[in-house]
């Protein structure tokens, strides 16, 4: 007879709980208040964010390309997840009565040191190449014959440029709609669990497939808000995205449980 009085019992897997249009208004209260609680640690992230945005602005502008800031911007908003994984920690040290203090908090954005984070990192690199090489893809399949060049922006105004940026921005979307799915959980799932990447990816999946409407608006309200905080020099990300960042920690622990 074999002996299984050793063997742990197997840990029961996450699953999704549902949601309701309430917890998406219960996580931006509670993402506000971390953002005034300890507004320090949002402001450092929202500024390497900033700072980032706007080198990415003069430096295509002084390549001579920036009519490429449009698909990298409409792209830019997917890495801010990976942004705010500090803010996470802040989030769930504040919920759980520890101590904020800088150490941790910026050890956070390593992860659990199993590596998993980074190679989470290095698949949404990967999509992100995809969609520029489909962005330039758009761009010659529209733009070929206008004579009009990457260095140009009066493309925009054309009836070409706007087939090619209705075309883009629904291939765009799509991109978009799959990045968020994977990673909108699973980012804090890695940070708050010992699982890999994949488990926490089909587990983010599985949250955005169980509340499409839901999630979809949150979607929504992300992409909303980080556009329109975008438009002034980006100086509006320094409240949006750590209230966002704070807000998604709380949203991913309303809906998910084990």
């Amino acid at each position: 007879m074999s002996d299984t009085t050793l063997q742990p019992p197997a840990a029961e897997p996450a699953r999704p709980k549902q949601l309701e249009i309430a917890d998406l208004r219960a996580a931006l209260e509670a993402g506000l208040a971390d953002f005034k609680a300890a507004p320090a640690f949002g402001l450092f992230f929202a500024l390497i964010y900033v700072l980032g945005g706007l080198g990415l602005w003069f430096g295509l502008g002084a390549a001579g390309q920036p009519v490429w800031f449009i698909p990298i911007a409409a792209g830019f908003p997917l890495f801010a997840p990976f942004a705010a994984i500090g803010l996470y920690e802040v989030s769930r040290r504040r919920e759980a009565g520890e101590p904020l203090d800088w150490g941790p908090v910026l050890g956070a954005l390593t992860g659990r040191g199993d590596g998993q984070l980074a190679l989470m990192a290095v698949g949404v690199l990967l999509i992100f190449g995809f969609w520029i090489i489909l962005a330039r893809g758009i761009f010659a399949i529209f733009m070929a014959q206008s004579g009009i060049g990457f260095e140009s922006l009066g493309l925009l105004v054309s009836f070409s440029g706007f087939l090619m940026l209705l075309v883009g921005s629904v291939v765009g979307a799509v991109v978009a709609l799959v990045l968020f799915s994977i990673t909108v959980m699973s980012l804090p799932m890695l940070l708050d669990r010992d699982v890999d990447f994949v488990t926490a990816m089909i587990t983010s999946v599985d949250v955005v497939r169980s509340n499409p409407q839901v999630m979809l608006r949150w979607a929504a309200i992300i992409a909303a808000i980080i556009i329109v905080a975008m438009i002034p020099a980006f100086l509006g990300l320094f409240i949006a995205l750590p209230v966002l960042g704070h807000a998604t920690w709380h949203l991913y622990r309303r809906a998910i449980t084990s």
